[in-house]
């Protein structure tokens, strides 16, 4: 499967995991978070350290959300990414992306290695904004220039 094949599939599912929702009304994942939910998602945050977010439950864990996810979304520092994913394979989740922030760009090959043996599809360093269907001007820009410089995924 190409890299936009498991982008699109991972965004044709509803049901979406975001780990890592900052408590922080003003952060970017709370931004995604909303955006998520106007386009029609049902995005489930996850944060050990929070209830509630945007006025939706809030998981400590991949593993404790119920009804469970068709993907995640990892929003988290990349020293925390393997746990997670552990996490997610421990819940059976077979759809993961990797919000390309700092070192989350490059999962390693542990993450790799463990998507691999759990049948997860990973997406590593990508932007969801710049694929979904609705969207800011600036992120439609942002798609753009990537196009333009061939870093868009084909």
């Amino acid at each position: 499967m190409s890299m936009k094949q498991a982008i699109d599939d991972f965004l044709a599912q509803r049901r979406i995991g975001i780990v890592g929702v900052s408590r922080g009304k003003n952060d970017f994942s709370r931004g995604l978070l909303r955006e998520m939910r106007m386009q029609g998602y049902d995005t489930v945050p996850v944060n050990p350290n929070a209830e509630e977010i945007e006025g939706l439950k809030c998981f400590p864990s991949v593993r404790d959300i119920n009804p469970p996810v068709d993907g995640v979304l990892v929003m988290v520092p990349g020293n925390e990414v393997e746990s997670v994913v552990r996490d997610c394979a421990a819940a059976g989740v077979t759809r993961v992306w990797l919000h390309g922030m700092g070192t989350v760009t490059d999962p390693g090959e542990p993450v790799r290695a463990l998507c691999g043996e759990n049948g997860i599809t990973l997406i590593p360093g990508q932007c969801p904004y710049m694929f979904l269907a609705e969207t800011a001007w600036i992120h439609r820009l942002h798609a753009r220039i990537w196009k333009w410089f061939g870093k868009y995924p084909a």
